[in-house]
């Protein structure tokens, strides 16, 4: 008897483990949902939720980002760049490869004035994006899915070669980064369909 009164509060929090990672990733898809429909408030609170369960969660897609980079992205797009800057900069010390993590603090970076550091935290992230889809790329059965017209890659080029000022490099950069988020799910739906199946592109 005293050993079932032990085992049930264990089987109890494994249980309430299980579900919680379950929720976790219902709420990043739910949150990321939300921002690739332009509603970045109600994405703040999918991906809150999430965050306060597990921070070092990510997608289990081909790229791997973090809820943390997601949530940032997320305050920055409702204009609380405090917020914003705070959530990147844990995102990033969890991940300094994490394109979009890098990307979106830079851009918050910019908009708060702190204009060297900020360029330099978006050529970064544009970097990351090229480097990674150029990896993807490389492997010979399902790397042509992913950015098959190159737009990404020569749009990171493209900006990155150009002398622009900080506002046009804003607007590159976030109009990269949406494009690099809806990749991973275009690319993900076109091999679901070669293999016979079906991918949504938003599902865990």
């Amino acid at each position: 008897m005293k050993t079932k009164n032990i085992l049930a509060p264990a089987c109890l929090s494994a249980l309430i483990y299980v579900s919680g990672c379950s929720s976790v990733g219902s709420d990043v898809l739910a949150g990321r949902n939300a921002l690739q429909t332009g509603r970045p408030n109600d994405a703040v609170g999918y991906l809150m939720r999430a965050a306060e369960v597990d921070p070092s969660y990510k997608t289990p897609f081909r790229i791997r980002e973090g809820v943390l980079g997601y949530l940032g992205r997320a305050y920055y797009e409702t204009g609380n760049d405090a917020e914003a800057r705070k959530t990147l900069e844990k995102a990033v010390s969890l991940d300094k490869d994490d394109p979009l993590a890098r990307l979106y603090l830079g851009l918050t970076l910019l908009r708060s004035g702190e204009r060297e550091r900020g360029r330099k935290e978006v050529d970064g992230g544009l970097k990351a994006i090229d480097d990674t889809l150029e990896y993807i790329n490389t492997d010979r059965v399902t790397g042509f899915y992913w950015d098959p017209g190159m737009q990404i890659r020569g749009a990171v080029k493209k900006t990155l070669a150009a002398n622009l000022d900080n506002a046009q490099l804003a607007v590159a950069a976030e109009r990269i980064g949406i494009e690099f988020d809806e990749e991973i799910d275009r690319a993900r739906r076109d091999e679901g369909r070669s293999r016979g199946g079906s991918d949504s592109g938003g599902g865990n």
